[in-house]
């Protein structure tokens, strides 16, 4: 189980690692279609869509390393007033009841959906636009890396419930 979760990790540190080049390489975009926009009044349907299938990109790739890491958002109601083994309980009622079906069923939701664009060539509807199937890729992608990450993180909160590992449950809500 450990050797899964480290491998569940690890590809969770590499979509992570491409999410966070992402950001830079969508500022980039950004500033430079804005620049050729004003200075030469240029601009390019294509520029625009490649800057929003950063921006799922960025979300979609960067989901599983953020719950690996604990940075999600949760709905604090009790998890900061209770012990450690109790906030074990928490994320292993949440991560069965919640998050892993969902995943589940986004990912099946949203294979078909990436699967016919793909297959069909889907270009965009907009002059000058790109072929649409890889940001509609991006879809069960990034639900199926939630979904093995929330597999590794149920299987580490049953570990540490069973001492066999010690992780850290402390959570700081954000300042409001």
């Amino acid at each position: 189980m450990v050797k899964f979760t480290r491998v569940v990790d690890g590809i969770s540190d590499v979509a992570g690692y491409i999410a966070k080049w992402l950001v830079l390489l969508a500022c980039l975009v950004s500033a430079g279609n804005a620049i050729v926009r004003y200075l030469i009044s240029f601009s390019s349907n294509g520029l625009l869509e490649i800057q929003w299938y950063m921006f799922g990109g960025i979300v979609l790739l960067g989901a599983a390393q953020t719950l690996r890491l604990n940075e999600h958002v949760r709905v604090d109601l009790l998890y900061s007033w209770v012990s450690d083994r109790t906030r074990l309980w928490i994320d292993i009622f949440g991560f069965t009841v919640f998050l892993l079906p969902v995943m589940a069923y986004l990912t099946y939701l949203t294979w078909p959906f990436f699967f016919n664009s793909f297959q069909s060539k889907e270009l965009s509807m907009n002059a000058g636009g790109l072929i649409l199937w890889p940001a509609k890729a991006l879809l069960p992608t990034g639900f199926a890396l939630l979904f093995i990450q929330g597999l590794a993180e149920l299987a580490k909160r049953i570990a540490a419930l069973a001492g066999a590992i010690r992780i850290d449950t402390h959570y700081e809500a954000p300042l409001q």
